[in-house]
């Protein structure tokens, strides 16, 4: 079924949508959970709450591309429950890897502005990855959007690892560059 199709099953409240986004985007969700996560259990959990959410905000949302739509929850969704594991001390170690990574460019806020700041971050970061290469691009967003290990990167584009080093830490370094010339923070 196509999306708009099943798009118009959520409007009309029909519980078939649930199935319909199950059956062909479950795995796709499934997928970014578990690079999350690494967790057969918290992975279900999180594409479950997706389908609900998902069914909480459309209507009134119309997502132009449910893909990413149900992508972008389901990433949502299971850092949060990343976080939970991060303060119980109980999250994968390659996905804390992946984000102490970027801590590197990345300036650490601690202030009531918290949320606008991170809003303009991530607006910054996506204007930021529309400027690189198609590879490097790709390459960056498999690391740090869907947290894939480096092994399961060099798989899938058949780079050497020091390939994918180097991407990553040229992107890093252009990223940084970049937030320090928009103002977002200072190097020090």
């Amino acid at each position: 079924m196509d999306d708009k199709k099943i798009i118009e099953l959520y409007f009309s409240r029909d519980e078939r949508a649930v199935e319909e986004t199950q059956s062909k985007y479950g795995g796709y969700c499934y997928q970014i959970a578990y690079h999350i996560l690494n967790s057969v259990e918290d992975s279900e959990e999180a594409v479950n709450d997706t389908y609900v959410e998902a069914w909480e905000s459309i209507p009134p949302h119309r997502p132009e591309i449910l893909s990413a739509f149900l992508g972008k929850i389901t990433r949502r969704l299971s850092m949060n429950r990343l976080r939970y594991h991060k303060a119980k001390k109980r999250y994968p170690e390659a996905t804390a890897l992946a984000l102490d990574e970027l801590n590197e460019c990345i300036p650490d806020r601690s202030s009531v502005s918290e949320d606008i700041e991170a809003k303009e971050l991530g607006e910054l970061i996506e204007r930021f990855v529309e400027t690189l290469r198609a590879t490097d691009r790709r390459i960056f967003v498999c690391r740090y959007f869907y947290l894939d290990t480096v092994d399961d990167i060099v798989k899938e584009f058949k780079f050497s690892r020091s390939r994918v080093y180097r991407s990553l830490e040229k992107t890093r370094e252009q990223l940084r560059l970049f937030l320090i010339k928009e103002g977002f923070f200072h190097d020090e």
